[in-house]
Order: C-alpha cells, then structure tokens, then sequence
C-alpha cells in the first residue's frame, strides 16, 4: 500500500513544529541556509503576487461581464454587499475584542528575524509592476476583454495566463511554502517570540470560528424575509449544513457546487436560478475568507505593535472583496491573492505575511464552508428579486 501525502495544512503544522523545535536546536550555518532560501523565496514570492491579481481577476471579470445582464448585476452586487458585511463586522468585532487579548511580543515589534544570520546570497527578483498597477491593468483586460465577441482571442490568452499562473502556484508557491513557514517560525524561536505568536494563533482561531457562524446566521436572517419557502432563518441555514461539512471535506468552493447546488434547490431556490447563482457565487462570494484575513490582520498588527485606523481597512477591505475574486480556483488563492494589499495598504513584512499564510490554511476549511453555505442565503434573495423568471437564465459558471 501507498501512504497518502499530507495535505497542506499537515504539512504547515508539521512545519511550524519543527520550525520551533529547531529554533532551540539548529547552529548558526543551518540557520543561514534557510534564512537564505526564504530570502530567495520571499522575493518570487513578490515579483508573482502582481501576475496573479492579473491571472486571476482579468478573466474572472471578462466571465462576469458576458453573464446574464440583471440578473448577473444583481448577484454581483449582494455577493460584493455580502463580503463588505462580513469584513466590516470582523474588523468591528476584533477591533473591540483582540486589544484586550492580544499583547505585542516584543517592544520592538519586529518578527522578520533581524538578529539571524544573513543570508548567503540573494537573487533580485522585482515585480514587474506594482499591486495598484495590476489591478488597474486587471480591470482593463477584464472589462475590456468582455466587450469582445465571444471565442475571441485576447479571452483564450487570459484563461492560458491564468492556467499557467495557476500551475506556479500549485507546482512550486503551495509545494515550497512548508519549507518557507519553517523558516519563520526557526527565525521567530530563536528571536525568543514563538510563545506569543502561538497563543495569539489560538486566541485568533477560536474567535474567528464563532464569527464564521455569527455571521452565517445574520445572512440567513437578512434573507429569510425574501425566501418563497419557510421563513426560519435557522431552518434554512440547516438546509445547507450538507453543503457546510462537504466543504469542509474538499476545502474547495468549486468542488462543493454540485452539493451547494441541490441544497439551494431544497430550502426553495428554483433550480433554474440556482444553477445561475451558486456557481457565480463559488467565484465572487468570499465573506467566510475576508473575515478570516481581515481578523488575522488586525491580530497580527497588534501582536507587532503596529497602529492602524478604520479608514485603513475600509480601503483594504473593499479592495479585499475585488482582488480575491476567482481564487477558489487555487488552494490558499485567496491568501496569496491578498497579500500584495497587505503589504501595500497595511504595511506588512515578509514574516507578517508568512504568518498570514499560516493562520489562514490553518482554518481554510471554515472560510470556504462559510463561503459557500452563504451562497445559499445569496440565492434566496435573487430567486425572490427575479421570482418572475421562467426560463432558464444561463449555462452554469465555473469557479
């Protein structure tokens, strides 16, 4: 028989273990050699962010923007009112919460490692463009791309772009990324910080678990009034726990459609419209990942010591809720898809977005069962907006 090869968040926690039992242990020479790879990682890391807010949101767009006009505008813009919702309320709920219960590690405020060992070489890797610029650059090839007939050419080359930058992630980010967290957490022991970056990791995941389920309730509740069924909002919301505990399983939104799907036919969703919304929204429904990154932010900025103002996350938050769009696709897509506005808008480092990186697979699960059980309490109001509706809408989007 075979082993089966641990998934990626086995693979993050064995490495954040061994990460913190080498800190006590490993000399200095082997200190520089992973200093020394998360160096050279780090700046791929970067020069890739912007080519994957291109690959990812240009052709998510160029989709979105040949769909079924009204319809197509209306769920859109719920699934859009929906994320902001969810990552206002985070950062309202940890901005009240985590003060008290967070404490900056050190008086410094500083996870990079700066008293390890330099690396051995660096390998200058700049970006080609800044986060701004490919976002800018996104929208246009998106939207412009979308005004062009259908089967033409400049579309095949987005979905090429982002079959490749998909195939970088998988084949060499998602594959090394072990590897790079290790080196974290062996810089942050020996830095002696490794206790509280740990309770800061429990305190965060406990707190964003009852926010996924807060926050499931109250879209259930806001659309319970619009529903042609029952009007329980926990009656409906119990319909969906299948699709809930399968994303759980499978950590993927597009793999979950087919169960979203018939559960949103079963709480009174006409199966012609949910064929239309649930796979749209598996694609541009991220309230349960702009909870958790929005959250995770605000923790970590606190464990730093850093300042930050609401006016700082409101921007952050409604660029969140575009940038992260069509990264269902990709394991981690939405973390890796942010972390170019975290660095940008926030003003994380290399650690802090390691740490980002760890804390979001670590509960990617619940994020991606919260997007898609939301997909159901989404569905209900447009099938009540468009109940007029006969005929089928149109072919069901991928994610």
């Amino acid at each position: 028989m075979t082993m089966k090869k641990p998934g990626l968040l086995a693979r993050i926690v064995i490495a954040i273990a061994l990460g913190i039992g080498a800190g006590y242990l490993m000399p200095g020479w082997g200190v520089s050699i992973f200093t020394t790879f998360n160096a050279i990682f780090s700046e791929f890391l970067g020069f890739v962010i912007p080519l994957l807010i291109v690959a990812f949101v240009a052709p998510a767009i160029a989709d979105v923007g040949r769909g079924a006009g009204k319809m197509l505008a209306a769920t859109a813009a719920v699934a859009y009112a929906a994320t902001l919702l969810a990552g206002f309320g985070s950062f309202a709920i940890s901005d009240w919460l985590f003060p008290s219960m967070i404490s900056p590690v050190s008086s410094n405020a500083d996870l990079s490692g700066a008293d390890l060992p330099a690396p051995l070489f660096t390998v200058g890797m700049p970006p080609l463009m800044s986060v701004s610029s490919a976002l800018v650059l996104a929208f246009v090839l998106g939207l412009g791309t979308a005004a062009l007939p259908e089967g033409n050419a400049m579309k095949k080359v987005l979905d090429n772009l982002r079959s490749i930058i998909t195939g970088v992630v998988n084949g060499a980010i998602l594959p090394l990324l072990p590897v790079y967290i290790f080196g974290i957490f062996l810089g942050i022991t020996k830095a002696g910080q490794v206790a509280g970056i740990l309770s800061t990791f429990a305190t965060i995941i406990a707190v964003i678990f009852v926010m996924h389920v807060g926050i499931l309730v109250l879209q259930y509740c806001v659309a319970a009034p619009f529903s042609q069924g029952s009007r329980n909002p926990l009656k409906l919301l119990g319909g969906m726990l299948p699709a809930y505990f399968t994303a759980l399983g499978t950590q993927s939104s597009a793999a979950t459609i087919p169960v979203t799907l018939e559960r949103a036919v079963s709480i009174g969703v006409p199966r012609q419209i949910a064929g239309f919304t649930i796979p749209l929204c598996a694609t541009i429904h991220m309230s349960g990942s702009t909870l958790k990154i929005v959250a995770c932010a605000v923790a970590l900025m606190l464990t730093n010591g850093l300042s930050y103002t609401p006016g700082m996350f409101a921007g952050f938050i409604c660029m969140l809720g575009i940038t992260i769009i069509a990264a269902p696709g990709v394991p981690g897509g939405a973390i890796m898809a942010s972390l170019g506005l975290l660095t940008s808008m926030l003003g994380f480092n290399e650690a802090d977005n390691a740490l980002m990186i760890a804390l979001y697979i670590t509960m990617d699960s619940f994020g991606t069962a919260c997007n898609v059980t939301g997909d159901g309490a989404i569905s209900i109001i447009i099938a009540r907006l468009f109940r007029r509706t006969s005929r089928p809408v149109c072919e069901a989007h991928t994610a």
